[in-house]
């Protein structure tokens, strides 16, 4: 049997470097690059793009779309790490744990598309808990979250690592005019009728996430607490090796979330915490953003579709 070859476009940037770590020593695999000297040249990407099996795209959105532009082998199989396709109907969406069908989705599609880190936090939380009718399609929800420097690529890893790092800021909230390029991802794949609100955020370390979203009780569904909504994550992930929904025992004796605490690993940790008294309730992910928020992501979805198929996952019942 042939073994398959990869070609990443981009390995050189967060994403991509990540990704080929992860592949370079694999013996299932053939990996293709580029050389420095015919990275941005447009016929050498071409060629490349059109003798692989499968591409991996860690580009910007523009050069992602020219990427695709430019196949004209109709077996060429593609992930976009990048944001250009993620709300494309066109495209299979690269988050296998959103259902119990979308891992086989992944891995008969021919065009995937990598999500976003933050949507995945966001994605994780919401699309289980508007599909069971414990919070509204309309709810208006705000999403806060920060980053690793990481997340901001190349730029953020040579600000805080390279020359004049003592002047990196320590903390900075982005996306002020609430048009960040996630909004409509995160609706879309959440299940929302109404554009919710995000504001992201950059901290002083290299990799992590905490994302959360604030709930009042009031506007939920009647009876619907935290209980509920821990329950109904719990129930939608018990098979997803990947997703860790935290207990209610354990969530109460939190004090604070670190956002490095699953650097280095493809975990999502999912979590509820609760005001009863107050009639409040907090949902939170913590993740590293280039594990499950990218890398990994992607890999995990690679893996699925050099498989071609694979093993049906029990149904929610």
């Amino acid at each position: 049997m042939t073994i398959p070859l990869v070609f990443i476009d981009g390995d050189q940037g967060t994403t991509g470097l990540q990704i080929h770590q992860r592949l370079r020593d694999r013996t299932d695999l053939r990996l293709l690059t580029l050389s420095a000297e015919h990275r941005k040249d447009a016929a050498h990407r071409a060629e490349a793009i059109n003798a692989c099996d499968i591409a991996i795209l860690c580009l910007p959105d523009e050069a992602a779309r020219d990427a695709v532009a430019s196949i004209e082998n109709p077996a060429v199989r593609v992930i976009d790490a990048s944001s250009a396709h993620r709300t494309h109907p066109d495209w299979t969406y690269g988050f296998a744990e959103m259902s119990p069908q979308q891992a086989q989705r992944i891995a008969t599609a021919r065009r995937v598309s990598n999500p976003g880190c933050y949507p995945t936090g966001a994605i994780g939380l919401l699309r289980p808990l508007l599909e069971a009718g414990l919070v509204g399609a309309d709810y208006p929800i705000s999403v806060q979250a920060v980053s690793g420097y990481s997340g901001r690529g190349r730029a953020g890893v040579e600000a805080h690592e390279g020359h004049g790092a003592s002047l990196a800021p320590a903390f900075q909230v982005y996306g002020l005019a609430l048009a960040h390029k996630h909004v409509p991802e995160i609706q879309q794949h959440s299940g929302l009728t109404e554009r919710p609100i995000f504001v992201p955020a950059y901290g002083a370390f290299r990799q992590g996430i905490v994302l959360t979203i604030a709930l009042q009780r009031r506007l939920l569904s009647p009876g619907v607490g935290a209980l509920q909504l821990q329950a109904c994550l719990q129930q939608h992930y018990t098979h997803f090796e990947h997703v860790q929904v935290m207990s209610m025992h354990e969530s109460k004796a939190l004090t604070h979330l670190d956002p490095q605490a699953l650097n280095g690993t493809d975990q999502l940790r999912l979590i509820v915490l609760e005001s009863e008294c107050e009639g409040q309730v907090l949902l939170a992910a913590v993740f590293d953003n280039l594990g499950k928020g990218a890398a990994g992501a992607a890999v995990q979805n690679l893996d699925l579709m050099l498989a071609g198929t694979c093993r049906p996952l029990p149904s929610r019942t």
